[in-house]
């Protein structure tokens, strides 16, 4: 009526099916995860390179500007560093 030995066996089979399947999925997971950090990584990159471009020429115009007015600059430069240094006095 109750056959154990046949229970314990299918038991097993459904362990051994049980822990191939949580495996296969855990890599199947860990796959996904590394493609989708790839992604996002090469997405960092792409967003950095452009904000160094970016950068870079607002330097070159910056530069320009100060080179056409050099005089204007070292004034506004010395008011800036003033307010600050009275924003930091009080504080």
């Amino acid at each position: 009526m109750f056959d154990s030995d046949r229970m314990s066996e299918e038991l097993r089979t459904l362990k051994v099916d049980v822990t191939h399947l949580l495996s296969t999925a855990g890599e199947e997971m860990f796959e996904s995860s590394k493609a989708r950090t790839d992604a996002l990584a090469d997405q960092i990159r792409a967003a950095l390179a452009e904000l160094g471009e970016t950068i870079e020429q607002e330097g070159e115009t910056l530069q320009g500007l100060v080179a056409e007015r050099p005089i204007t600059s070292l004034a506004s430069a010395f008011a800036l560093g003033v307010v600050v240094g009275f924003m930091l006095r009080r504080h």
